[in-house]
């Protein structure tokens, strides 16, 4: 979801690292640019440079404040598959062998189709898979048992790509630009990608081969999946049982574990874990026909964040025959017939502007101007 921030600091911040977006994608502006339109016009000339000599120093550290963060509007990304799958990176791990490139091609599909996983809502979107341990026969016939003659040209397979910092980044870049509608890419396996040479198993290699691909998912705005291996021993903690060092489930955003008691069991357990995401556990049987994965049951229900009658009174203030209301936050109080100030209301939906767009489709936008505050809320047609 493109958007602008309404407000800027000096210097402007990196990106946060969880995997939510400030609405902006613009570059950052200069240290001239933020200082004035950070200063109001009667700002002394003598408290300008003072603090373009301050924030230039190479020592300066910036900072935001709690009412600062509360004064801007995030928004978060919309997910790939609701509850379950959302823009950042995941790890997906498993055994050799247990069925993970079969419910990767699933995942794929469903996105590419835009088709309800398990129950999921999904999003429609271009989808990459690169299927590096396997050729264009094997892919052939694994898919069309699975899905029949049912194909879709929004997915894509490459059995063979470069390596991370050979490469790699510069074509998964290439493919997004070509294809702006990309939601999803499956990189099958992590270690196929991984750069040759160096200490490729401490914890900073380990650490820094994720947040290489992390940086560029967030970048891009889309779900970086990386198929990666288990390890045989067993731990208390099963996401420790990821081969490698804690640095690649460090570095990620989130991950799945696929498991079997044996492997030739025709059921598995799926969990899911990581930032910003309710943890998971789902029984998987294989259709042994099909060879796809269907949900048996839940461990827990999903949890549903409960109604914000805030937003329900926007939801009915900006409708299909009103799409679009502009006003200050005081004026805001008063449509809404809310006794909150006016400041606390434009707090709340500064806070929640990423809900307000991803559940009832409503844009929300507070800028600063000479004038003083405005707030914006447009009713957008939701994607696809």
């Amino acid at each position: 979801m493109d958007s602008r921030e309404t407000k800027r600091t000096v210097p402007v911040p990196s990106a946060p690292t969880d995997g939510e977006q400030p609405n902006s994608q613009t570059p950052d502006l200069s240290i001239s640019e933020a200082a004035t339109e950070n200063n109001p016009q009667d700002e002394s000339m003598e408290d300008i440079l003072r603090e373009l000599q301050r924030t230039s120093d190479p020592a300066y550290l910036h900072t935001v404040s709690m009412n600062e963060l509360y004064q801007n509007v995030y928004q978060s990304r919309p997910p790939i598959i609701d509850g379950l799958l959302y823009p950042g990176t995941y790890l997906f791990a498993g055994a050799p062998k247990v069925g993970k490139s079969f419910l990767m091609a699933q995942l794929a599909y469903h996105v590419s189709m835009g088709l309800p996983l398990w129950g999921y809502p999904v999003h429609k979107g271009t989808v990459l898979y690169l299927a590096l341990e396997d050729d264009h026969r094997r892919l052939q016939g694994r898919l069309y048992r699975m899905f029949g003659m049912d194909g879709t040209n929004d997915l894509l397979f490459a059995i063979h790509a470069k390596q991370l910092g050979v490469g790699l980044e510069g074509q998964l870049k290439m493919f997004v630009r070509e294809h702006p509608d990309t939601k999803l890419i499956i990189i099958d396996t992590l270690q196929k990608v991984r750069e040759a040479g160096g200490d490729k198993y401490s914890y900073a290699n380990d650490y820094e081969v994720v947040g290489t691909l992390k940086r560029l998912a967030d970048d891009c705005g889309i779900c970086l999946l990386l198929v990666h291996h288990t390890r045989k021993q067993q731990a208390d903690d099963k996401f420790d049982m990821i081969s490698g060092t804690n640095g690649l489930l460090g570095a990620a955003d989130r991950a799945f574990l696929l498991q079997k008691e044996k492997r030739t069991d025709g059921s598995a357990i799926l969990d899911v874990a990581g930032r910003d995401q309710q943890d998971q556990r789902m029984y998987l049987t294989k259709d042994r026909e099909r060879l796809v994965w269907e949900l048996e049951r839940l461990e827990t229900e999903p949890w549903v964040e409960p109604p914000d009658p805030v937003l329900e009174a926007v939801v009915a203030l900006v409708t299909a025959d009103r799409p679009a209301w502009g006003g200050t936050a005081t004026e805001l109080a008063a449509a809404l017939q809310t006794d909150m100030k006016p400041n606390a209301l434009a707090m709340r939906l500064n806070v929640r502007a990423g809900r307000l767009a991803a559940e009832y489709h409503i844009r929300y936008e507070n800028s600063r101007s000479h004038a003083g505050r405005s707030i914006t809320l447009t009713l957008e047609p939701p994607q696809a």
